[in-house]
């Protein structure tokens, strides 16, 4: 079990040659072994390794034997080199994701949660996975886009309700909520004033009980913030929303740009364990003995 009494930092791993900021740069075993290693020298707690993007310009879905050509050999590599590291898969597919879990991933982060592919839940459940239920809308074409973008009154209480409704279907099927990780979908479905809003009011998620992750790495609404207009420069900008949503309950962080989020993030977490006098805030405490869900059997 990876305990969630800090920060943990996720190293983004797409393996495609389409992901909207490194896109090309990991779709060999070899090229992304030798990322994982560096990522590992920077800090990182786990990986999630995803083969089909859902970039905001011109995604599309990936068919399912490139997918698992993707993403198959690449969490076996580094299930062998790494065995110490938590392991998540991305995907919408029941069938990737089953694979992943015989491959060695430990958990399941599906950004539609659980919406396209209905069988994905009960592979979670029947395998004892951990899951990530991420908030988003529409389809691997659009959710990043803001097609689906519309919120009749508060976006944070629109984003609540979805988040609990898929909540109850997956403790329906069986998976339990101590294997359950929320995801409020940055940037998934949401103008950038939505984002603002989810990430302003982020204790309400963090309220629901569960451990909350953000994915706010290199992000279109940092770019139009801070006026930065290529992905890959926007570390400072997503460092300074990761530091906000950590005050705000969030403990689990996605990132492509590890050492400078590990840094400001433990940076941060001191601040705040010295601000409460060693005890995390009101907003932590019901997650404040969490652990990211891992089977036994996979420790």
């Amino acid at each position: 079990m990876v305990s969630i009494s800090k920060p943990v930092v996720v190293g983004v791993l797409n393996v495609t040659p389409d992901s909207f900021s490194d896109g090309g740069r990991f779709d060999s075993v070899d090229s992304a072994l030798s990322h994982v290693a560096r990522m590992v020298a920077d800090g990182v707690d786990g990986i999630d390794v995803g083969g089909e993007s859902t970039r905001p310009q011109g995604a599309r879905p990936v068919a399912l034997q490139e997918e698992l050509r993707r993403v198959i050999p690449v969490l076996e590599a580094i299930r062998t080199s790494f065995p110490e590291l938590l392991l998540s898969v991305d995907t919408t597919k029941s069938v990737v994701a089953a694979a992943a879990l015989d491959a060695g991933a430990h958990a399941i982060n599906d950004v539609s949660g659980f919406r396209i592919d209905p069988a994905m839940g009960g592979i979670a459940a029947a395998r004892g996975a951990g899951v990530v239920i991420v908030h988003s809308r529409g389809t691997v074409s659009d959710m990043a886009t803001y097609r689906h973008a519309d919120y009749a009154d508060d976006v944070v209480d629109e984003v609540i309700s979805e988040l609990s409704r898929y909540v109850v279907s997956a403790t329906a099927l069986g998976i339990p909520r101590e294997a359950i990780v929320l995801d409020p979908g940055i940037g998934f479905s949401k103008r950038t004033s939505d984002s603002l809003r989810v990430l302003a009011r982020l204790p309400r998620v963090a309220a629901l009980g569960f451990p909350v992750m953000v994915g706010v790495s290199r992000k279109r609404f940092i770019g139009e913030l801070s006026g930065v207009r290529s992905a890959a420069e926007r570390v400072a900008g997503t460092i300074g929303a990761n530091v906000m949503a950590l005050a705000g309950g969030a403990r689990l962080f996605r990132v492509h740009d590890v050492a400078p989020n590990r840094q400001a993030l433990d940076v941060a977490w001191g601040v705040l364990q010295a601000r409460e006098g060693g005890v995390a805030g009101a907003h932590d405490r019901p997650n404040s003995d969490s652990r990211f869900p891992i089977p036994d059997s996979r420790q």
